[in-house]
């Protein structure tokens, strides 16, 4: 029995081991191409509104204005995607907290402070990250990063709009020696 337990625990921690070492996935893979040409084609955005100045003056969080280009609205995700094995390094924004305050589910974004600047990502450029043993959280500016299986699953909460979710394996910290 003990040699059994060893062996499930050598695999189990192999296996973490072996997804720490997950190539990084890009952020733009996870838009189509046709939206990284339009995104590319964008003309500038301006943050000079209340919400640009951090005064909201209405509820919606990371919901998008109305009148941006189309592909700031994008749910076009990449077929190849779903069920992809991924790490892939993000912002937080927190949604949901346990009873020690560790979030346990939160959106991933690919720039810092995405919950108070306007715009913000495409819903393409979202993941909705599920992770029950929590994380606590000091800073949304602190990077992270998030390895599980990734699903093209749309997501829409009085927060944001996401393209995809992610029931993380393993969340952590971005420290300096993983750059």
């Amino acid at each position: 029995m003990r040699r059994i337990l060893l062996a499930t625990l050598l695999v189990c921690s192999g296996l973490v081991h072996a997804a720490e070492k997950l190539p990084e996935t890009d952020w733009l893979s996870l838009m189509p191409k046709s939206d990284q040409k339009a995104l590319e084609a964008m003309p500038e955005i301006t943050h000079n509104t209340p919400e640009g100045d951090g005064n909201f003056t209405h509820k919606g969080g990371l919901k998008q204005s109305k009148g941006l280009p189309a592909v700031m609205y994008s749910t076009k995700t990449v077929p190849e995607m779903n069920g992809k094995d991924i790490r892939i390094g993000g912002y937080p924004v927190p949604l949901e907290t346990d009873a020690k305050g560790r979030a346990t589910a939160f959106f991933l974004v690919p720039y810092p402070g995405a919950c108070i600047h306007v715009p913000p990502p495409p819903p393409n450029q979202m993941i909705l990250i599920r992770y029950p043993k929590g994380l606590k959280l000091d800073d949304i500016y602190t990077p992270l990063w998030a390895i599980g299986t990734l699903k093209i699953e749309k997501v829409s909460n009085d927060m944001a709009d996401a393209a995809y979710a992610m029931d993380a394996s393993k969340v952590r910290v971005v420290v300096e020696s993983d750059l």
